[in-house]
């Protein structure tokens, strides 16, 4: 098949430090020098400097991709450290553009980076794509995953998808002229609030690792022409029992998108079509709320306030403020548990999964019931500093 880079423009060439430090490369017939001209000529666009986009970006840069573009607004904080390897614990605060750019220069410093701080979003999405050949997808939220597919179709680029939650992990290609795009295998996203973040999951440290490193695998195949890409393949990965399956997947006739006759013919509101109301919106808007100071003076002045704690065991041994505990998938087969007639305030770690429960309760004849606004991590920051965060 043809390659990424030989239908773009004329091969690079190397330096003799380059042929040295890709020497374990070009005594490869499968890429030779021909192969490794083609990697630094190639510009890769890297979504994301976090989980998945930390092995990614390392392991394109050190093969000697030529231009890596990296996009992410978000700055390094301590929970990332468990797995976004890029960065370290004296990157905390910083931006993580920086800090990723300073890694991979260390690692390579005939890399070319093209930062790009911002959001990506229907408006900047075609621009910002339109100078790469391949675009490795490392996000977190289907808005954006819907997005990247989307753009990737319109401007006829691969889409090197990855995804992880816990211990399990996917990969394919997306958005090839002959294979499936990504809305073939989803048409429509899940309900809001059906799949946790990893936020509120959790995800095993070592899994983005295995993905991410199975993405910057399958942009090299791409790049050199070499192998069989995973278009039109599903790789399922279940990192607890160390098994792959595989999902054929066909291009459907019938997509919005990329099918015979599509619909979608230009970026849409994403967070719309997923059912979001955006950043500017929080999902704990529409429930009554109580701050944790106001918490804090109730139970100091031994008023009678029911304090409902909806995370799992597990999380509860981490840090609690001493709430009766109710996992929120538990809560509409335990409701019996709580006293309607009680002033009731429910928690979770930041507000989101109590604020459904303060909904539902609602729902089922509850009227005092109020979500703790921030949940324990503000009642970490500004009630009891000395409580663990996680």
């Amino acid at each position: 098949m043809a390659t990424i880079t030989e239908v773009k423009r004329e091969t690079a060439t190397l330096s003799n430090d380059e042929i040295l430090r890709y020497s374990r490369h070009l005594i490869m017939p499968e890429v030779g020098m021909e192969g490794q001209q083609k990697l630094k000529a190639a510009r890769v666009l890297c979504i994301g400097a976090g989980g998945l986009g930390s092995p990614l970006a390392l392991y394109l840069g050190a093969a000697g991709v030529g231009t890596l573009g990296l996009v992410d607004f978000d700055v390094v904080d301590y929970t990332n450290l468990q797995r976004q390897i890029i960065h370290t614990t004296a990157d905390v605060g910083r931006k993580k553009l920086d800090s990723a750019a300073d890694k991979l220069k260390a690692i390579n410093p005939f890399l070319n980076i093209r930062p790009f701080e911002t959001r990506l979003s229907s408006e900047n999405a075609l621009e910002i794509f339109a100078d790469f050949d391949i675009i490795a997808d490392g996000t977190d939220n289907f808005p954006t995953r819907y997005l990247v597919n989307d753009a990737c179709v319109l401007t006829g680029k691969p889409n090197v998808y990855g995804s992880i939650f816990r211990f399990e992990g996917q990969a394919s290609v997306f958005a090839t002229k002959e294979g499936p795009c990504y809305r073939c295998l989803y048409p429509e996203p899940p309900p809001p609030g059906l799949v946790p973040s990893c936020a509120e999951g959790g995800v095993l440290g070592i899994l983005p690792g295995l993905v991410g490193v199975m993405q910057a695998t399958e942009v090299i195949k791409l790049i050199l022409g070499q192998g069989e890409p995973l278009i039109g393949r599903l790789l399922l990965i279940d990192a607890l029992a160390m098994k792959f399956r595989e999902l054929k997947l066909r291009k459907n006739p019938d997509c919005p998108v990329c099918g015979t006759h599509p619909t979608v013919t230009r970026l849409i509101d994403y967070n719309q079509f997923c059912g979001i109301r955006g950043e500017e919106a929080p999902v704990t808007s529409n429930v009554p709320e109580m701050q944790v100071e106001e918490l804090k003076q109730k139970l100091d002045a031994g008023e009678d306030i029911f304090v409902l704690d909806v995370r799992e065991p597990h999380e509860y041994q981490i840090c609690n403020i001493g709430g009766h505990l109710i996992p929120l998938g538990d809560l509409p087969k335990r409701v019996h548990e709580l006293d309607s007639s009680r002033e009731i305030v429910a928690h979770c770690r930041s507000g989101v999964r109590s604020a459904k429960a303060v909904d539902f309760l609602r729902q089922t004849g509850f009227r005092k019931v109020r979500n703790l606004a921030g949940g324990i991590l503000a009642w970490a920051d500004r009630v009891d500093p000395k409580m663990p965060k996680y």
